[in-house]
């Protein structure tokens, strides 16, 4: 199974609420498309979800088959099958790459993946994202440009083989090769009953990941939940007919064409000509 389910869940960061209540249930075989302005909880969410020390629940629980996993460590959810594939994944000086993987793997297996296997899967993953196989042996992320440090990302979650992943902007950087390459990781995913959790400012990376289900969150609150079409709505319109279906004030808004109404997608754009 890949069931996440999100209780009633209130977040502060440094000391302000930032996650005011949201309601989340996410079954295996199901993509859920996250759109929002910016600085409104969809990092938040994502974040606190993996068990980042940073975010405070105050209120709620997180429930992953079932099992409440709201106090449990970050590995200790890795572990359980939950991958987040980060906004700005860090760099780690002093970190070969391919150890980090091949650790991450022993970790959560009951015994230690043979030297064959870890390498056969290795170059196959590289491969499959176009990412250089000696960055696979260079230190974790450091020096990588932004895209290749997203390729990585994919690369951690085709070896791991998660149950549940979150992706967080994985499409920024990446040209549009790249974003199919990514969809069709989703499609790993999925097609294993796994589910997906995905934050993108691009239209046409939902329509390659083709989500299940679209959730639009603001001021901490998911205030509207339904299919694709909200996608294509807010890609034409803008976030304009929140503030007047709800009240929701959303000026903080860039509303650019094919943007989904947010900033941050410039090189995406650029790409796509």
């Amino acid at each position: 199974m890949a069931k996440l389910e999100i209780i009633d869940l209130h977040v502060n960061v440094a000391g302000k609420e930032i996650l005011k209540g949201i309601n989340l249930t996410i079954n295996e075989h199901e993509i859920h498309a996250l759109l929002g302005p910016n600085g409104n909880g969809k990092s938040t969410l994502l974040s606190t979800i993996m068990g980042q020390s940073k975010y405070e629940i105050t209120k709620g629980q997180i429930l992953l088959d079932g099992e409440d996993v709201t106090s449990m460590s970050v590995d200790t959810r890795a572990k359980k099958g939950l991958f987040l594939a980060m906004q700005y994944p860090p760099e780690i000086p002093g970190v070969i790459n391919s150890d980090f993987l091949k650790a991450a793997i022993n970790a959560k297996s009951e015994k230690p993946v043979s030297l064959y296997k870890f390498i056969v899967e290795l170059e196959k993953a590289t491969k499959e994202v176009n990412l250089p196989l000696d960055m696979i042996h260079r230190y974790l992320n450091d020096g990588f440009s932004g895209g290749e440090k997203k390729r990585n990302e994919i690369i951690q979650m085709k070896i791991l083989k998660p149950s549940t992943v979150m992706l967080d902007e994985i499409d920024s950087g990446l040209d549009v090769d790249a974003l199919k390459m990514v969809a069709s990781s989703i499609e790993e995913v999925i097609n294993r009953n796994g589910s997906a959790l995905v934050v993108s400012h691009y239209a046409k990376f939902y329509q390659m990941i083709k989500p299940t289900h679209v959730h639009v969150i603001v001021d901490g609150k998911i205030i509207l939940s339904g299919n694709e079409d909200i996608v294509l709505k807010i890609d034409k319109e803008g976030f304009d007919w929140v503030k007047a279906e709800y009240g929701i004030d959303t000026k903080k808004v860039d509303l650019r064409p094919s943007s989904i109404g947010l900033c941050g997608v410039k090189e995406s754009l650029k790409n796509d000509k």
